[in-house]
């Protein structure tokens, strides 16, 4: 036979029935499935390729204390407590590094020691005043709202006149203390005075000198 001759019948169904056969034994034969990558994201983890080895007890994780070391920033914050403490005592002494601005010098140590040692009458003011307008509603008769009145001018008389008296007496122990002083005479005296409408034991500074003390 020659080769570009086609098959006899006989041989062609030998063929067909070789690879009717054969075929099965093909089709046992798993494919190979080319593996296909996921895209790279935050859900995605990728194989390790060996097992995830179990945790000991010494592996466990250890638990933080609750209540964690002073830092710095705690420290720094007591320190500062304590310099505005010790800054605030310092000012109610009179101490003078402690002072703000208006009470710096000795001029206005003189002029508070000077009001600090008599009795004002500013710092009865405020009682007098609750008193003449508590007396002077329409409830009360008109005698007790008369002497309201009265007691009012009263109160007016003699805070001008305790102005005066304070306003002389800063005037010549500054001059005759401090000739050279560079402040000016009306600031000092709207210190000393408004120093005197002030109870005592608010003041601040707090007084230095005890009442009839000569200054």
């Amino acid at each position: 036979m020659s080769p570009g001759a086609p098959a006899s019948g006989r041989y062609a169904g030998q063929v067909s029935l070789l690879r009717r056969k054969s075929a099965p034994a093909s089709e046992n034969v798993p494919e190979t499935v080319e593996p296909v990558e996921a895209p790279a994201g935050k859900a995605y983890t990728p194989a390790k390729g060996r097992p995830t080895p179990k945790r000991t007890a010494n592996s466990r994780p250890r638990a933080v204390s609750s209540s964690p070391a002073p830092t710095d920033k705690k420290a720094m914050r007591a320190k500062m407590r304590e310099e505005r403490a010790r800054a605030y005592e310092g000012m109610r002494r009179g101490e003078e590094k402690y002072l703000p601005a208006r009470d710096k010098g000795p001029v206005r140590r003189l002029v508070r020691d000077l009001v600090d040692a008599r009795r004002n009458v500013g710092s009865y003011f405020l009682i007098g005043a609750l008193a003449v307008l508590l007396f002077s509603q329409p409830q009360w008769p008109a005698p007790v709202r008369f002497g309201a009145n009265i007691l009012w001018l009263l109160l007016i008389v003699a805070i001008l006149a305790d102005v005066f008296l304070i306003s002389r007496m800063i005037k010549k122990n500054v001059r005759e203390r401090f000739p050279n002083a560079p402040d000016k005479m009306g600031g000092l005296t709207f210190y000393g005075v408004m120093r005197s409408v002030q109870f005592r034991r608010m003041r601040s500074p707090s007084p230095q000198v005890k009442i009839g003390e000569k200054v």
